[in-house]
């Protein structure tokens, strides 16, 4: 598998990369080659406990995603993980989200799968810039944005828009929103991606309409669990200024619309007026509001103020995060990849989130969440499942029995 993936990654130049810190004038870090890269710090196995189920995987990967990336290596790992039950083994990827968003994650997935092609770079490692050529670059960048300064005037009103800042939602107060540690756990529901599909234009919307329906609908059953009464939950839902990503093309190009959404009602008539409300705050430039939650995101973390800020926050309950994945199976060295979790990490005070991701015709959702402010992560999955199954009316061998 090491030797596998050493070849594939020679097409993805950021895999061998480091993201080095520049002296003072040079402007923001920059990527440059790994001269001491090696594989085998990259790619690594571990055995699942017994009974090798999809419990005992997510336990590991709860373990392997909340290990931090060395800085001095490249900002990716994978690990392989054997002892599945029925023989079955697992690949889990890990990409720094400065290294690359989504979508980014999905052009790299495809680079290292069979079939893809194997690049050639023969003139691996490069040598870094020099202090000289550095300090000319930023210069000419800082004197070119002041040329840009009328379209960078234009793009953050186009953020300031996608962000809502004009009608800002307000999230509602409930025990969804607590300051959270570093432990993480995980649960999954699946459902048919056709059938969410058919009931999503069924309605006008789309099946990333439908998922922010059932995410809601299931969050206020959980709340309503826990003695709260909430009808209404802000999701924030990132979105890309791009469709698509190349492996030579990653990095993170992503912003959010954070909204404001009915979680109270029958699903249908829910997943209808869901729908009118993404179709208004759609933006005419993707992505946009991240020319405003960098620059204000680093400006907060420069005077040490960025955890204090997002452990504050009260603009967003939850995140949910959509993909569109591979339509077809694909394979890793002759092995069927039978399925595609996604992972997303959470932080500040938003205690669970969603990630979601569709491959070869089913619709799977990883529920993340801080296990010890939110101990029933099982019941959020079950309801979870349950809406989906309603919205989709779909009823098969991962249907949940709903009791209580």
């Amino acid at each position: 598998m090491r030797n596998a993936i050493a070849q594939r990654i020679t097409a993805v130049p950021r895999l061998r990369q480091l993201l080095a810190d520049l002296p003072f004038g040079c402007g923001r870090p920059v990527w440059i080659d790994d001269p001491g890269f090696d594989i085998a710090d990259q790619v690594s196995a571990v055995e699942c406990d017994s009974p090798g189920d999809e419990d005992a995987l997510l336990d590991v990967v709860a373990n392997i995603v909340t290990t931090p990336l060395p800085r001095e290596r490249p900002l990716w790992s994978a690990t392989l993980v054997a002892g599945l039950a029925g023989g079955r083994s697992a690949l889990v990827v890990v990409i720094h989200h400065v290294l690359a968003d989504g979508i980014g994650g999905l052009a790299v997935l495809a680079r290292l799968v069979d079939g893809s092609p194997i690049g050639i770079d023969t003139d691996f490692p490069r040598r870094p810039p020099r202090t000289r050529q550095l300090r000319l670059d930023a210069l000419r960048s800082r004197a070119g944005a002041l040329g840009r300064l009328p379209a960078g005037i234009a793009r953050l009103r186009a953020a300031a828009t996608e962000l809502g800042a004009g009608s800002p939602a307000s999230a509602a107060r409930c025990s969804l929103n607590r300051p959270i540690g570093t432990h993480r756990a995980f649960a999954v529901a699946r459902t048919d991606l056709a059938a969410v599909r058919s009931a999503a234009h069924a309605q006008g919307g789309t099946v990333n309409d439908a998922v922010l329906t059932a995410v809601t609908g299931a969050l206020r059953t959980v709340l309503a669990r826990r003695g709260e009464d909430v009808d209404r939950l802000v999701v924030s839902v990132p979105v890309s200024s791009r469709r698509a990503a190349s492996a030579t093309e990653l990095g993170n190009h992503v912003g959010v619309i954070p909204v404001l959404l009915p979680a109270a009602g029958e699903p249908a008539a829910r997943l209808a007026a869901v729908a009118g409300i993404t179709r208004r705050r759609r933006s005419a430039a993707p992505g946009s509001s991240a020319a405003l939650i960098g620059p204000v995101f680093r400006g907060l973390a420069k005077v040490g103020a960025f955890g204090w800020f997002i452990n504050r926050q009260r603009r967003v309950n939850t995140f949910v995060s959509n993909l569109r994945g591979p339509e077809h199976r694909l394979s890793f060295l002759g092995a069927t990849v039978v399925d595609v979790l996604p992972v997303a990490m959470i932080a500040g005070n938003v205690t669970v989130a969603f990630a979601v991701l569709s491959y070869a015709g089913r619709l799977t959702v990883t529920v993340i969440a801080d296990p010890e402010q939110c101990g029933d992560l099982p019941d959020i999955a079950a309801e979870l499942q349950w809406e989906l199954q309603i919205l989709s009316g779909v009823a098969g061998p991962e249907s949940v029995i709903r009791t209580g």
